[in-house]
């Protein structure tokens, strides 16, 4: 039976300690990525996707992104008694985006716990996870096709890129089959960050995920795995060994912009590369940024 999916999930409860001390009393999902947190563009694109319900797992000093997308009436007040509309519809819009829920994890126990947290909210219908370190530039379409597979086929989606195969052990990898769509493949395996000797490809599965609701009562049984912690990798491995449990998995293959923001190198690249193409930064940002490079020995 298909479902019209109006959730979303976004696990937001990470230390960001590879951010210190930036993320000491910040919490590294509003960490600025040119003018808007990080975490707006996630639920910016969740709204693109037609998903209107989000709930939020988070965790210690996390008030900040409550704040953010809450009203603040002084500082709206501020910006309508100078007049600076502008700002003021920008205030608003964060404000406006979604209906934003939020649920503590506890226990960091891993990404699999967090998605598990989300099991009362969701209930029992399909539902998408993203995660915050990804954006996916809204000029390329990723999560709405992922919904339209997950109607069409029934089957858990996840969003898949080729990587450099000696960048494997950063990602959970999939073994994969091809399909009779380019860009859809089904996923016969999972293995959570191998080494690129033990990698069985180098299909990388990023950070959007739509999920049957199956894979709750499959995240009760998973034990730890890498890390000590709930690998939602591993319960996806699961669905993909026993097709008939679920529909089994399948990917998407992204061939579009992604910008990671996990990583401090790849965050300011991150904020260049969105910068130069925007209409207010790009003119003025562009010939600097070849000046500059001009300048490097």
């Amino acid at each position: 039976m298909a479902f019209h999916i109006t959730k979303a999930v976004i696990p937001a409860a990470g230390l960001g300690t590879r951010f210190l001390p930036a993320t000491k009393a910040m919490p590294k999902e509003m960490l600025p990525v040119v003018d808007k947190p990080a975490i707006q563009y996630v639920v910016e694109e969740a709204v693109a996707a037609g998903l209107t319900d989000v709930l939020m797992i988070t965790g210690r000093n996390k008030t900040a992104l409550e704040n953010h997308f809450d009203r603040i009436g002084e500082l709206e007040a501020t910006l309508l008694q100078k007049g600076d509309i502008e700002r003021l519809r920008k205030v608003n819009y964060s404000t406006d985006l979604a209906e934003v829920h939020y649920l503590r994890q506890g226990d960091p126990l891993g990404l699999g716990h967090a998605v598990l947290r989300a099991k009362m909210h969701v209930g029992d219908e399909p539902f998408a996870v993203l995660l915050g370190d990804d954006i996916i530039d809204e000029r390329d379409v990723l999560l709405s096709r992922m919904i339209e597979e997950q109607a069409s086929r029934n089957a858990t989606i996840v969003a898949l890129l080729e990587v450099d195969p000696k960048l494997t052990h950063l990602y959970g990898i999939a073994t994969v089959e091809a399909t009779d769509d380019d860009d859809v493949v089904r996923i016969t395996g999972l293995v959570e960050k191998p080494s690129t000797e033990e990698a069985p490809s180098n299909y990388a599965i990023i950070g959007r995920y739509v999920l049957r609701p199956e894979i709750f009562d499959i995240l009760e049984h998973t034990p730890p795995g890498k890390g000590g912690e709930i690998q939602l990798t591993d319960a996806l491995q699961t669905l993909a060994a026993n097709p008939d449990i679920a529909g089994g998995v399948y990917g998407v293959v992204f061939r579009g912009r992604r910008y990671d923001t996990g990583d401090r190198l790849d965050y300011i690249k991150a904020i260049v590369q969105l910068a130069v193409d925007r209409d207010d930064l790009g003119p003025d940002l562009r010939p600097w940024l070849k000046t500059f490079a001009e300048g490097l020995d």
